[in-house]
């Protein structure tokens, strides 16, 4: 009888010893003389639990870990490769309460399937959202999304279906879909986990977008710190133009589109739309003023629609499943689930995907398990190095976009990373004016000189140099790149500066009732 093993090839796991632990495992086997069948799946986002090994047994699949390579004889010994129990097994892996309470629409075939296969893509619902749409008119294509209630997922939360409709009436004979992967946000890894673990879901939202607003080229911008998703996505668009997914002749349809996997060269400014363009088209990566959009004049001057990873892999769900079912996840105006990933000083860090509406207390003390250091959490910055730190008192905000914005924050793409009592809000507001001194593309004045004079204002203050003065300097400094900066670099850099001088003056040797604005 074979034993069917599946062991992650995400790059989480790989980091834990993945590749060394299934080794071991079929040197193990080979050497009881049970006969082994390895197969290597994405990550479920229990990173905690990595390499988290899994065994098919008649009940389904048994976890087990975090295993490494001196528990694999002992594994054996115990009969894990018959579901049997062993201190590392945390059950089935459907019955694991982090799993077992999340909302996974764009993530539900994570860890199931193996990435490059398109069998099994294919047999967990795989293509049926593409199918769907080729028997729609694009016009209805369009309106899907539109009536989904799908926002952009890297940030802005632009209604992506008033995108699409711009880009199919944009006059140009020549249209293109780009997927902005350029990644750069600390805390954030839904896009790599994705790119890694369902590839081809990534390459379908991208072919109904394309179907949709009449664009015959495509390219998925990744940056290059991501070595294991650019190999792992170029084999995905070669297997789908091989199968007739991609190509002249998409299914047999007579519509034609074609996928380029592009590498990023390191620069977190290209993660904006406009300065990603311009490093396809083989330019420095600088910021364009807008307008004109990129839905009218976008990769050399074409309508261009311009898309995270996550907004495009959400694509196949909706054509699926229908808009209305889509819509049935959320709160207000936040329709849809979002893949958040917990990072930082946190016990159970991971990839939770849940529709809007979810706490940050509930996330970090309910799936995160409280910091790992297990001191209290003081801050929790939700959104990526720009975005604002959160307070107690808003943990228990639904998570949605305008009730974030109304607390002058912001959800941005879904990135959260835990700070404990002994973080200093200061020095990490400080590092955010670094930060931005180092990336900016130097276009715009408020962005280029404003983040290094924020560095030096924050130092003075920190120094007891004139503190209130400063304070209201650095204040004044905040205000101007708020709202002068060419792009969201400059622009969302005062978020965790404003809320550490708002929630956290202490630290920064001021007064609670000098700063009780925000």
């Amino acid at each position: 009888m074979t034993v069917q093993i599946f062991v992650p090839c995400d790059s989480a796991a790989l980091a834990v010893g993945a590749d060394a632990v299934a080794e071991s495992m079929v040197r193990e086997a080979q050497a009881r003389g049970i006969v082994l069948e390895l197969r290597r799946n994405g990550s479920r986002g229990l990173f905690w639990l990595e390499p988290l090994v899994e065994v098919v047994t008649p009940a389904g699949r048994m976890a087990y870990g975090p295993v490494g390579v001196a528990d694999v004889p002992g594994l054996f010994d115990a009969g894990f490769h018959q579901g049997a129990a062993h201190p590392l097994c945390q059950g089935l892996t459907e019955d694991i309460a982090y799993l077992k309470t999340q909302e996974r629409l764009c993530f539900a075939r994570m860890g199931i399937t193996r990435p490059l296969s398109l069998e099994d893509y294919a047999q967990h619902g795989g293509w049926t959202g593409l199918r769907a749409a080729l028997a729609m008119a694009p016009v209805a294509v369009v309106q899907q999304v539109l009536d989904s209630g799908l926002r952009g997922r890297g940030g802005a939360a632009f209604p992506a279906g008033i995108k699409w409709r711009t880009v199919a009436q944009a006059a140009g004979a020549q249209k293109y879909v780009v997927c902005n992967a350029d990644e750069g946000d600390s805390g954030n890894f839904a896009d790599r986990m994705l790119m890694e673990g369902d590839p081809f879901l990534l390459i379908e939202g991208m072919v109904i977008a394309a179907l949709a607003v009449g664009a015959s080229q495509g390219y998925v911008y990744i940056r290059s710190e991501y070595p294991h998703a650019v190999a792992t996505m170029e084999q995905a668009v070669r297997q789908a133009e091989q199968a007739g997914l991609l190509g002249d002749d998409i299914l047999q349809s007579g519509t034609g589109f074609h996928l380029e996997i592009r590498k990023a060269a390191g620069a977190y400014i290209c993660g904006e739309e406009t300065a990603m363009l311009e490093s396809i088209e083989g330019k420095r990566g600088v910021v364009r003023a807008k307008p004109p959009l990129p839905a009218h004049s976008g990769l050399w001057g074409c309508p261009t629609l311009v898309h995270n990873v996550i907004t495009l892999a959400s694509v196949p769900t909706i054509l699926a499943r229908g808009a209305q079912c889509y819509r049935g996840y959320g709160v207000g105006r936040s329709q849809g689930t979002l893949p958040i990933q917990l990072a930082g000083n946190v016990k159970r860090g991971g990839l939770i995907e849940k529709a809007f509406g979810v706490s940050l207390r509930e996330l970090v003390y309910g799936w995160g398990g409280g910091t790992a250091s297990g001191r209290p959490v003081k801050a929790i910055q939700v959104g990526g190095p720009l975005g604002a730190y959160v307070p107690e008192a808003h943990w228990d905000l639904p998570l949605d976009y305008e009730a974030y914005a109304a607390v002058g924050a912001s959800v941005g793409h879904g990135g959260i990373v835990v700070h404990d009592d002994s973080a200093n809000m200061a020095q990490l507001a400080r590092y955010a004016m670094a930060f931005c001194a180092v990336e900016s593309c130097g276009k715009c004045t408020p962005c280029r000189i404003g983040s290094i004079r924020g560095v030096e204002v924050i130092d003075r203050l920190l120094r007891g140099d004139q503190r209130q003065q400063q304070e209201v300097l650095l204040r004044d400094l905040c205000d101007t790149m708020l709202h002068a900066s060419l792009c969201a670099l400059g622009g969302m850099t005062p978020y965790p500066v404003l809320s550490a001088l708002a929630h956290y003056p202490q630290d920064f040797g001021l007064q609670p009732a000098a700063t009780s604005h925000s």
